[in-house]
């Protein structure tokens, strides 16, 4: 049965590009480890909502986007599976081993496994 990852991360509108840049490399890590789709979506019609929300479950500052994002694997144990390697993988490392930070907030990112429910 189906299993994804998914994601909500607060990116600053300045640092999207490298926030792509750095997206596309890790959906070529996760695509070659067996990840059968990799998907980021930026936020076009989500407003804030007076008790919940996209902006607000990440806490949305003045000048961040929202970014919606899902992983697909075959199964919970491939999805284990292949995040180990990823976590692994000196490329992922690479990416922030320098010292610099990442183009988001991870401190404020969403993200869990979930289970397929309908498809219709």
């Amino acid at each position: 049965m189906p299993y994804v990852d998914g994601f909500i991360v607060p990116v600053p509108k300045k640092n999207l590009e490298a926030y792509i840049r750095i997206s596309k490399r890790c959906g070529k890590i996760w695509r070659e480890y067996g990840a059968l789709d990799y998907r980021e979506w930026v936020a076009d019609d989500v407003k804030v909502g007076k008790f919940t929300s996209f902006p607000r479950s990440v806490k949305l500052k003045p000048g961040e986007v929202v970014v919606f994002a899902w992983i697909t694997y075959k199964s919970r144990a491939q999805r284990d599976k292949i995040n180990a390697k990823v976590m692994a993988d000196p490329r992922l490392k690479d990416m922030f081993g320098d010292g610099t930070s990442p183009p988001f907030d991870g401190k404020r990112m969403i993200y869990g496994g979930f289970e397929s429910l309908v498809k219709v």
